[in-house]
């Protein structure tokens, strides 16, 4: 009897693919090409290019993680039903009870704020109940408030240019903006990996991380007004920025989600919430390829922040503050994942690494606007 190569019975990557996989595929690239037909006129070349690549990207994403396309799903209907209600008319936003009070940007980011301090507050009664369906709770408020602030950007870049042409933007260029992107992007993280490795028990403390960032927001929308939508200053008029902040973002959450895990990792080798917390060996693993991850996007990112400032600065790299200590961060995980990979260090050393590496990301980020002048000084809080 012949027997054929076992590689001969293989299917490949692609074909592989079901029929949703591929009704998945056309609804983005029909997506794309909308987007391309109604809105080239306000779109440059760079635009559309990176609306291009996106497409793809987007692919790739659903059909490896299906939750994921159930959520830009979600994410499509509540803007485009925001965008339906405004009709053109962005004095709608006080006027439409469903504006008013869900779906403009506004609203849709307080509900998203809410939701992830509620959703925090059910993970940490799931953990210390032994609570599944508190548990069960908690990650669906995360989706739900996920699916609310990631639409909510989406409406607020609609919202600009119903302000005027020349105020319209992407908005990812002010804290308000920014930390509302830091929280959808480590949310989505920790919910791929609350998925990838069935467990609901770390969602406790990395909750607790973007529960701070929506605090720091709650508190600056109130006390400066950081909400309202501003013309875009002409230091960040430029399609760098369009790259460079969305990449830099996904590796303060990759560092901020290894940092809480480092936190959990210390107090389970203490014996403290023992038996209800993932094994360490889990949570190590989960913590290194979040920084794998984010030390990757936060690489792209500086040498994107470079080009960036050969074109403004005419030079790569001038030691301002801000390059200074994105350049420390960048050796502080290059450090970590070297010891971790060539050296095989294991532990509390590394748990503890993380945790501080996030304080000096924090600093990076938001210090060195604070307490250190240069050429960054527009982002001063």
């Amino acid at each position: 009897m012949e027997y054929a190569h076992p590689s001969l019975n293989q299917r490949s990557w692609l074909q592989r693919r079901d029929l949703y996989d591929w009704l998945y595929a056309l609804a983005l690239v029909a997506g794309a090409g909308i987007a391309l037909v109604h809105y080239h006129s306000f779109m440059d070349v760079y635009d559309d290019i990176v609306l291009i690549i996106h497409v793809p990207v987007l692919i790739a994403m659903g059909w490896y993680w299906k939750p994921f396309r159930v959520f830009l799903a979600a994410v499509a209907a509540v803007a485009l039903l925001s965008i339906w209600l405004y009709e053109g008319d962005l004095a709608r936003a006080e006027e439409v009870f469903f504006l008013k009070y869900l779906v403009s940007s506004q609203t849709a980011i307080m509900w998203m704020s809410a939701l992830y301090f509620i959703a925090t507050g059910s993970y940490w009664l799931g953990l210390a109940a032994r609570s599944e369906f508190a548990e069960k709770l908690a990650s669906t408020l995360v989706w739900i408030g996920t699916v609310m602030g990631t639409a909510g950007l989406f409406v607020r870049w609609f919202e600009s240019y119903l302000m005027g042409p020349e105020i319209g933007r992407i908005p990812i260029s002010n804290l308000y903006e920014v930390f509302v992107l830091f929280s959808l992007i480590t949310a989505l993280m920790y919910l791929f990996y609350e998925q990838r490795y069935n467990t609901r028990k770390m969602g406790a403390f990395v909750m607790v991380v973007i529960s701070a960032a929506v605090a720091f927001l709650l508190w600056y929308t109130f006390t400066r007004g950081a909400h309202e939508i501003q013309p875009l200053i002409p230091a960040l008029q430029s399609y760098w920025m369009k790259v460079h902040v969305p990449t830099n973002f996904i590796g303060y959450g990759g560092f901020a989600l290894a940092a809480m895990l480092g936190v959990a990792c210390l107090l389970s080798e203490r014996g403290i919430l023992a038996g209800r917390l993932p094994p360490v060996r889990v949570m190590e693993d989960v913590m290194y390829k979040a920084i794998a991850i984010g030390f990757a996007f936060f690489t792209i990112a500086t040498i994107l922040g470079a080009l960036w400032a050969a074109e403004a600065w005419g030079t790569y790299w001038q030691w301002d503050p801000k390059e200074t200590w994105a350049l420390i961060v960048w050796l502080n995980y290059a450090a970590w994942l070297h010891m971790r990979l060539t050296k095989g260090l294991r532990g509390p050393i590394l748990s503890w690494w993380a945790v501080i590496g996030l304080g000096v990301t924090t600093f990076a980020f938001i210090g060195v606007n604070m307490f250190l002048s240069g050429l960054h000084s527009y982002g001063n809080l």
